[in-house]
């Protein structure tokens, strides 16, 4: 049975001491909080914080957030990717300005009804902003948990992370369990790394079970990686009369509501040509002219790789092209182009056109 209390102190003490300098870490803001825990889901702290700031900058306020048009907070998010964060935090806030007079639920369990609030973010606001005794579990947390008690158990399984939860709530003390949750977010972040964790200043070592058996780096167990698949992306980079011709993506799924050039996958055996000239159809309903390759382009997606080649297309004289993907199309000039929230892939061939 692990001894609680000297968990609690130990790493309260550690954290009082040593956190880092953040923020969102001067106010209890619950709205603050949120933005900083939405944008740092899959996000590095020291990536996040200038995101943070333009953010709050930009949008103060519940109420700010949800008056804003959605291109607009897209723009903003543009590069931090996993952009349904973005669009279900401007859903959250407009329900929030309707429904809760512009206040944040204080509960975690009502926190979690709104869009893209899950259980961990719930508890996170709940917990920091209104002293609500409530557990978090991200990554980091499982990590700790994992090597603390010293589970060889998968914590990809179900069972296990309802026992990580269980494990979490048992630890988060009455008094101040906002700090104390994110100590632990604090301690997996940076000391308890996924390599070579630092025991050594690890406030908690005495009481790891990991530790003390020479397994901590076995441990949390994971499912194996699967491999990550690649995907041939042909783009039509159709100009006219000095613009292009960009889409808005459809506001659900992938990179939602962002603006695109036209183009797609290349199915099996098809050339580039065909893949571009099949795109447009089944896109914009007509038929394009493909001139040179522009450029190509390498990203890489949480789940997967493409890579883009860019080919400057046009357009015969009297063509009309029809959105039937995009919900959207305008011809934007490369001045222009800074005025749009494009996928971050784009942002690689946008200087050469």
């Amino acid at each position: 049975m692990k001894d609680t209390q000297s968990i609690r102190r130990a790493l309260l003490a550690w954290f009082h001491a040593d956190a880092r300098d953040l923020p969102w870490r001067k106010t209890n803001d619950p709205y603050k909080i949120w933005v900083a825990e939405i944008i740092l889901q899959q996000t590095r702290v020291d990536q996040g914080l200038p995101y943070y700031e333009r953010f709050i900058a930009a949008f103060p306020t519940v109420q700010a957030l949800a008056k804003a048009r959605q291109d607009r907070v897209l723009k903003l998010w543009e590069g931090l990717g996993y952009y349904t964060r973005a669009r279900n935090m401007h859903k959250a806030a407009k329900q929030i300005a309707s429904q809760y007079h512009g206040k944040l639920p204080q509960q975690a369990e009502i926190l979690a009804l709104l869009p893209g609030i899950g259980r961990y973010t719930a508890g996170a606001i709940a917990s920091i902003a209104f002293g609500e005794r409530t557990p978090v579990v991200d990554g980091n947390v499982k990590r700790v948990l994992a090597r603390l008690f010293n589970l060889d158990a998968c914590v990809d399984e179900p069972a296990v992370e309802k026992e990580l939860w269980r494990i979490a709530e048992s630890l988060v003390p009455p008094q101040h369990p906002g700090d104390f949750n994110q100590a632990m977010m604090e301690l997996g972040a940076r000391i308890c790394t996924p390599r070579k964790p630092l025991c050594e200043t690890c406030p908690i070592a005495a009481q790891c079970v990991a530790e003390k058996l020479g397994v901590q780096e076995e441990r949390p167990v994971r499912r194996a990686k699967k491999e990550t698949p690649h995907y041939e992306i042909v783009v039509a980079a159709i100009h006219r009369d000095g613009r292009y011709l960009i889409g808005k993506r459809p506001e659900e799924g992938l990179l939602g509501g962002l603006w695109e050039f036209p183009g797609g996958k290349v199915l099996p055996g098809e050339s580039h040509q065909e893949a571009l000239k099949r795109e447009c159809k089944e896109e914009l309903d007509l038929s394009v002219r493909i001139g040179g390759l522009i450029a190509t382009v390498n990203h890489a997606y949480s789940h997967f790789k493409v890579t883009l080649s860019v080919y400057r297309c046009t357009l015969p004289d009297s063509a009309t092209p029809k959105p039937k993907f995009h919900t959207e199309l305008k011809w934007a000039a490369p001045k222009e182009f800074r005025t749009f929230s494009f996928p971050k892939a784009n942002h690689k061939f946008l200087p050469l056109l």
